[in-house]
């Protein structure tokens, strides 16, 4: 791991074992909290899964956010969506929701990535300009 200039995150290599890993304990410890969310009466399915994957693509890279969030449907499809502890045919508002889960999840997974790409460009002293910009008019 290495630290960048941002409050000094530790950085993951994105395909490295440890990525993966960390995305397996992110998922288990958003699961956890959601878990105490629906004992409090939360119906949310996947109110904490969304910002553990942004901050999992930040630190880790987006292909452990992907596994991260491959796996997060199933087990809040198990785990939390009644009947829970089995696996039945979702209803259209599930259906719904767990779209809704994959298109928020590959733009916040996207911006991650987005952000993790600019802290390397900065860190090694931001872009070189290139001779002529294209807003000037040399005319």
């Amino acid at each position: 791991m290495r630290r960048t200039g941002l409050f000094g995150v530790p950085r993951v290599r994105p395909w490295s074992w440890q990525a993966f890993l960390l995305g397996l304990v992110v998922v288990a410890m958003s699961a956890a909290l959601q878990g105490i969310c629906v004992a409090l009466g939360a119906k949310l399915y996947f109110v904490v899964f969304l910002p553990s994957l942004f901050v999992l693509a930040f630190v880790a890279g987006a292909p452990a956010a992907v596994f991260a969030a491959l796996l997060t449907v199933p087990l809040v499809w198990w785990a939390f969506i009644p009947p829970v502890f089995q696996f039945n045919p979702l209803t259209s508002a599930n259906a719904d929701s767990i779209n809704l889960f994959c298109l928020l999840a590959v733009l916040l997974i996207g911006l991650a990535d987005l952000c993790r790409e600019t802290m390397t460009i900065v860190r090694s002293g931001g872009l070189k300009p290139s001779g002529e910009s294209a807003a000037t008019n040399s005319q």
